[in-house]
């Protein structure tokens, strides 16, 4: 099943890269790859003494030498030959937006990035392109061990767009015969006690409606017969939230995408989305957005 024929993986030339490469290997085939692009970008591509430490026979210019140390290490990780590769290096004083113009010139499906925990990096990079990249994007975290995910979470809001996202786990759940699990954050609103009811009472009315809401959207789906979990608003971050729940329910990996009420807002994130990534450097995760609806807003951000 070719789900995205072309991937961009994000290189940064720290060991990052070795963990990268070596988890990307383990998905190319459940998500149909036929061509990779490993790009690296910088502010300034002279090489840094450590680097040079490794390879003191590199004598060629900047790119072309950062070049050659990300096929090494492309090589390093025995990548599959069946897989066309192209390997580039540039330099930009704004990475973000070299980055995501490149992503475009390719016409890429997925962009593959990293996502630190012990080594050095802020990840800013990554978490810009995760908010703002016009195609889907996979984050995998450092210290995650390599494998294929078993329990899936798909966080729902039942809204119209969600449809589009469920489905897409529902695809690659089918396809790694892994178990999908929807969830949903719901309020109980500010102004229950109004109502003569207890927070408890009225908790459960709202858990209530929201299975009823959940059974709607669920019947136009491939499989109506997944129960959701429901999650009681703490008043703590989304984000934060939906990743302890995601942990208590040992979970491997999470599909989410962007908000999607129009256009201009499609290629960005919901708030919940972009706080789930600011807090997740530990589970495997995917931002599927519909490639091509966002294309003109894309555009009119490189004119502006």
């Amino acid at each position: 099943m070719k789900i995205f024929p072309k991937i961009m993986i994000g290189l940064d030339l720290t060991e990052m890269d070795e963990i990268l490469i070596q988890k990307t290997n383990i998905f190319l085939k459940f998500l149909g790859v036929e061509k990779c692009y490993f790009v690296h970008v910088a502010k300034n591509l002279a090489i840094p003494d450590d680097i040079l430490s490794q390879y003191p026979d590199l004598l060629a210019p900047g790119d072309e030498s950062i070049e050659a140390i990300m096929e090494e290490k492309i090589k390093r990780h025995n990548f599959p030959e069946n897989i066309e590769i192209e390997i580039f290096a540039e330099e930009g004083s704004h990475p973000l937006e070299t980055f995501l113009r490149w992503a475009k010139i390719k016409d890429v499906d997925l962009i593959v990035m990293g996502r630190k925990e012990s080594l050095v990096g802020s990840g800013a990079l990554a978490n810009g392109v995760a908010k703002k990249a016009p195609c889907s994007i996979m984050l995998l975290q450092e210290k995650r061990p390599p494998g294929i995910p078993k329990r899936i979470m798909v966080p729902t809001d039942f809204s119209k767009h969600n449809h589009m996202i469920y489905e897409f786990g529902e695809r690659i759940a089918d396809e790694l015969k892994a178990e999908l699990i929807p969830v949903h954050i719901f309020h109980v609103p500010a102004g229950y006690s109004k109502t003569g009811k207890s927070f408890e009472e009225f908790s459960e009315i709202m858990r209530l409606n929201a299975e009823k809401d959940f059974k709607k959207f669920v019947s136009k789906h491939d499989h109506p017969e997944l129960k959701c979990e429901f999650i009681l608003d703490s008043g703590e971050s989304s984000g934060r939230q939906l990743l302890e729940e995601a942990h208590k329910m040992d979970v491997d990996m999470i599909i989410l995408g962007s908000r999607g009420r129009t256009k201009s807002a499609a290629i960005l994130l919901g708030s919940t989305a972009e706080k789930l990534i600011e807090v997740n450097n530990s589970l495997p995760m995917i931002i599927f957005k519909k490639k091509g609806e966002t294309m003109g807003f894309f555009d009119a951000l490189f004119r502006i």
